[in-house]
Protein backbone atom coordinates (compact mmCIF):
# COMPACT_ATOMS: atom_id res chain seq x y z
CA UNK A 1 0.00 0.00 0.00
CA UNK A 2 1.45 3.47 -0.80
CA UNK A 3 2.61 5.66 1.80
CA UNK A 4 2.56 9.02 0.85
CA UNK A 5 4.13 10.35 4.13
CA UNK A 6 7.25 8.04 3.32
CA UNK A 7 7.49 9.09 -0.43
CA UNK A 8 7.31 12.73 0.79
CA UNK A 9 8.82 13.76 4.00
CA UNK A 10 7.11 17.26 4.29
CA UNK A 11 3.54 15.47 3.95
CA UNK A 12 2.93 14.24 7.00
CA UNK A 13 3.54 17.58 8.25
CA UNK A 14 1.13 19.33 6.16
CA UNK A 15 -1.81 16.66 7.11
CA UNK A 16 -1.03 17.43 10.85
CA UNK A 17 -1.10 21.14 10.03
CA UNK A 18 -4.06 21.11 8.38
CA UNK A 19 -5.64 18.54 11.25
CA UNK A 20 -4.93 21.33 13.50
CA UNK A 21 -6.39 24.67 11.81
CA UNK A 22 -9.81 22.38 11.09
CA UNK A 23 -9.52 21.49 14.61
CA UNK A 24 -9.01 25.19 15.86
CA UNK A 25 -11.70 26.39 13.36
CA UNK A 26 -14.24 23.71 14.82
CA UNK A 27 -13.33 25.17 18.43
CA UNK A 28 -13.66 28.79 17.40
CA UNK A 29 -17.21 27.93 16.08
CA UNK A 30 -18.08 26.49 18.92
CA UNK A 31 -17.04 29.07 21.45
CA UNK A 32 -18.74 31.78 18.37
CA UNK A 33 -21.68 31.73 20.49
CA UNK A 34 -20.09 33.08 23.50
CA UNK A 35 -16.72 35.10 22.91
CA UNK A 36 -16.76 35.65 19.16
CA UNK A 37 -19.95 37.91 18.51
CA UNK A 38 -20.14 39.17 14.98
CA UNK A 39 -19.92 43.21 14.25
CA UNK A 40 -23.82 43.37 14.91
CA UNK A 41 -26.80 40.99 15.31
CA UNK A 42 -28.89 41.26 11.94
CA UNK A 43 -32.23 42.26 13.16
CA UNK A 44 -35.41 40.23 11.67
CA UNK A 45 -38.30 41.38 13.82
CA UNK A 46 -37.40 44.69 16.13
CA UNK A 47 -40.98 44.51 17.26
CA UNK A 48 -39.46 43.53 20.89
CA UNK A 49 -36.77 46.02 21.26
CA UNK A 50 -38.23 49.16 22.83
CA UNK A 51 -38.24 50.07 26.51
CA UNK A 52 -40.91 49.21 29.16
CA UNK A 53 -43.86 51.20 29.46
CA UNK A 54 -42.74 54.68 31.10
CA UNK A 55 -39.25 55.01 29.43
CA UNK A 56 -37.27 56.09 27.52
CA UNK A 57 -34.36 54.59 27.41
CA UNK A 58 -33.54 50.87 28.45
CA UNK A 59 -30.80 48.02 28.32
CA UNK A 60 -32.01 44.30 27.00
CA UNK A 61 -29.74 41.53 27.49
CA UNK A 62 -30.37 37.99 26.08
CA UNK A 63 -28.21 35.79 28.62
CA UNK A 64 -27.13 32.21 29.17
CA UNK A 65 -26.77 31.18 32.85
CA UNK A 66 -23.90 29.08 31.96
CA UNK A 67 -22.23 31.45 29.54
CA UNK A 68 -18.90 32.53 30.84
CA UNK A 69 -19.13 35.81 28.73
CA UNK A 70 -22.51 36.14 30.59
CA UNK A 71 -21.26 36.03 33.70
CA UNK A 72 -18.85 38.90 33.03
CA UNK A 73 -21.16 41.12 31.15
CA UNK A 74 -24.23 40.28 34.54
CA UNK A 75 -22.16 42.95 36.95
CA UNK A 76 -21.31 45.12 34.26
CA UNK A 77 -25.09 45.76 33.20
CA UNK A 78 -26.42 45.74 36.53
CA UNK A 79 -24.01 48.76 37.44
CA UNK A 80 -24.98 50.72 34.51
CA UNK A 81 -28.47 50.55 34.68
CA UNK A 82 -28.38 51.60 38.26
CA UNK A 83 -26.21 54.21 37.77
CA UNK A 84 -28.81 55.94 35.34
CA UNK A 85 -31.78 54.57 36.66
CA UNK A 86 -33.00 52.99 34.08
CA UNK A 87 -34.37 49.19 33.14
CA UNK A 88 -32.91 46.27 32.09
CA UNK A 89 -34.66 44.12 30.76
CA UNK A 90 -33.78 40.33 30.92
CA UNK A 91 -34.48 37.67 28.38
CA UNK A 92 -33.80 33.66 28.56
CA UNK A 93 -31.52 32.15 25.86
CA UNK A 94 -30.25 29.10 27.35
CA UNK A 95 -27.81 27.34 24.77
CA UNK A 96 -28.43 23.77 23.91
CA UNK A 97 -24.92 22.60 24.35
CA UNK A 98 -24.34 23.69 28.04
CA UNK A 99 -26.49 21.26 30.64
CA UNK A 100 -27.97 22.85 32.76
CA UNK A 101 -28.87 26.81 31.97
CA UNK A 102 -32.23 25.98 31.07
CA UNK A 103 -32.76 24.42 34.20
CA UNK A 104 -31.50 27.43 36.59
CA UNK A 105 -33.68 29.60 34.30
CA UNK A 106 -36.47 27.54 35.42
CA UNK A 107 -35.28 27.63 38.67
CA UNK A 108 -35.01 31.81 38.65
CA UNK A 109 -38.96 31.81 37.36
CA UNK A 110 -39.74 30.20 40.19
CA UNK A 111 -38.26 32.65 42.68
CA UNK A 112 -39.90 35.37 40.21
CA UNK A 113 -43.14 34.13 41.72
CA UNK A 114 -41.91 35.05 45.18
CA UNK A 115 -40.75 38.37 43.43
CA UNK A 116 -38.83 39.39 40.85
CA UNK A 117 -36.34 41.29 43.13
CA UNK A 118 -35.66 37.90 44.30
CA UNK A 119 -35.24 36.33 40.57
CA UNK A 120 -32.94 38.55 39.69
CA UNK A 121 -30.72 37.77 42.67
CA UNK A 122 -30.77 34.44 42.03
CA UNK A 123 -29.27 35.27 38.41
CA UNK A 124 -26.85 37.37 39.81
CA UNK A 125 -25.97 34.78 42.06
CA UNK A 126 -25.79 31.51 39.89
CA UNK A 127 -23.43 34.13 37.30
CA UNK A 128 -20.82 34.95 40.91
CA UNK A 129 -20.62 31.66 41.20
CA UNK A 130 -20.65 30.28 37.35
CA UNK A 131 -17.46 28.88 37.96
CA UNK A 132 -18.58 26.35 40.61
CA UNK A 133 -21.38 25.02 38.82
CA UNK A 134 -20.27 22.42 36.74
CA UNK A 135 -23.32 19.75 36.61
CA UNK A 136 -27.07 19.68 37.44
CA UNK A 137 -26.83 17.80 40.70
CA UNK A 138 -24.10 21.15 42.11
CA UNK A 139 -26.65 23.55 39.99
CA UNK A 140 -29.36 22.16 42.53
CA UNK A 141 -26.93 22.28 45.70
CA UNK A 142 -26.02 25.64 44.73
CA UNK A 143 -30.14 26.57 44.16
CA UNK A 144 -31.09 24.83 47.53
CA UNK A 145 -28.15 27.38 49.62
CA UNK A 146 -29.92 30.41 47.98
CA UNK A 147 -32.82 29.50 48.92
CA UNK A 148 -32.86 28.71 52.21
CA UNK A 149 -30.22 32.33 52.73
CA UNK A 150 -33.18 33.66 51.67
CA UNK A 151 -35.88 31.88 53.63
CA UNK A 152 -37.65 29.55 50.99
CA UNK A 153 -38.13 26.42 50.50
CA UNK A 154 -38.05 24.83 47.03
CA UNK A 155 -40.43 22.30 46.39
CA UNK A 156 -39.61 18.71 45.01
CA UNK A 157 -41.08 19.64 41.93
CA UNK A 158 -39.98 22.88 41.16
CA UNK A 159 -42.16 23.25 37.73
CA UNK A 160 -44.60 20.87 37.28
CA UNK A 161 -46.82 21.82 34.79
CA UNK A 162 -44.22 23.02 33.03
CA UNK A 163 -45.26 26.77 32.88
CA UNK A 164 -41.76 28.06 33.84
CA UNK A 165 -40.71 26.30 30.78
CA UNK A 166 -43.04 27.33 28.54
CA UNK A 167 -41.89 30.99 30.04
CA UNK A 168 -38.39 30.52 29.21
CA UNK A 169 -39.33 28.53 25.97
CA UNK A 170 -41.47 31.89 24.64
CA UNK A 171 -38.03 34.15 25.66
CA UNK A 172 -35.60 31.69 23.26
CA UNK A 173 -38.56 31.81 20.39
CA UNK A 174 -38.55 35.77 20.63
CA UNK A 175 -34.98 35.70 20.54
CA UNK A 176 -34.96 33.78 17.23
CA UNK A 177 -37.13 36.01 15.97
CA UNK A 178 -35.12 38.87 16.74
CA UNK A 179 -32.28 37.23 15.09
CA UNK A 180 -29.98 36.55 18.19
CA UNK A 181 -26.52 34.39 17.43
CA UNK A 182 -24.96 34.39 20.17
CA UNK A 183 -25.16 35.25 23.81
CA UNK A 184 -25.39 37.53 25.72
CA UNK A 185 -26.68 39.73 23.00
CA UNK A 186 -27.15 43.23 24.68
CA UNK A 187 -28.90 46.61 23.09
CA UNK A 188 -29.39 49.75 24.49
CA UNK A 189 -33.30 51.01 23.00
CA UNK A 190 -34.92 54.11 23.04
CA UNK A 191 -38.28 54.84 22.28
CA UNK A 192 -37.66 55.58 19.08
CA UNK A 193 -38.83 59.23 18.96
CA UNK A 194 -35.67 61.33 18.64
CA UNK A 195 -33.22 58.31 18.59
CA UNK A 196 -32.64 55.47 17.16
CA UNK A 197 -34.68 52.74 18.26
CA UNK A 198 -31.68 50.27 19.47
CA UNK A 199 -28.07 50.16 19.23
CA UNK A 200 -26.24 46.77 19.52
CA UNK A 201 -23.60 46.87 22.46
CA UNK A 202 -21.19 44.89 21.06
CA UNK A 203 -18.48 46.42 23.09
CA UNK A 204 -18.96 47.30 26.34
CA UNK A 205 -16.43 49.45 26.85
CA UNK A 206 -18.92 51.91 24.73
CA UNK A 207 -21.68 50.88 26.97
CA UNK A 208 -21.83 54.06 28.85
CA UNK A 209 -21.12 56.35 26.01
CA UNK A 210 -24.22 54.55 24.13
CA UNK A 211 -26.11 55.07 27.13
CA UNK A 212 -25.48 58.57 27.21
CA UNK A 213 -26.37 59.32 23.60
CA UNK A 214 -29.63 57.47 23.46
CA UNK A 215 -30.64 59.70 26.85
CA UNK A 216 -29.28 63.33 25.14
CA UNK A 217 -31.20 62.23 22.18
CA UNK A 218 -34.41 61.31 23.95
CA UNK A 219 -34.61 64.11 26.55
CA UNK A 220 -37.35 66.56 26.33
CA UNK A 221 -36.46 70.00 25.24
CA UNK A 222 -37.34 72.07 28.21
CA UNK A 223 -40.18 75.12 26.61
CA UNK A 224 -39.41 78.09 24.76
CA UNK A 225 -40.52 81.08 26.41
CA UNK A 226 -41.72 83.68 23.28
CA UNK A 227 -39.73 87.17 22.71
CA UNK A 228 -40.23 89.97 24.26
CA UNK A 229 -42.42 92.26 22.53
CA UNK A 230 -44.39 89.79 20.86
CA UNK A 231 -47.72 89.89 22.98
CA UNK A 232 -50.66 90.61 21.60
CA UNK A 233 -51.28 94.82 23.07
CA UNK A 234 -54.43 94.88 24.83
CA UNK A 235 -56.92 96.87 22.68
CA UNK A 236 -57.45 100.34 23.21
CA UNK A 237 -61.03 101.44 24.95
CA UNK A 238 -63.40 103.17 22.85
CA UNK A 239 -63.30 107.14 23.14
CA UNK A 240 -66.52 108.42 24.90
CA UNK A 241 -68.76 110.00 23.15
Amino acid sequence: MFDSSRQFPGYRRLRTGLFGLAAALFLAAAAHAQFGAPATTPVHDPAALKPPAGARVAIIEFEDMECPDCAVANPVLRQAAAQYHIPLIRHDFPLSFHPWSRQAAINARWFDTKSQELGDQYRDYIFANQSSIETPNALNEWTKKFAQNHGQTMPFAVDPQGKFEALVKADYALGQRIGIEHTPTIWVVTDGAKAAPFVEVVDRSKLYQIIDTAIAQTRTAPAQAKPAGTAKPAAKPSPKK
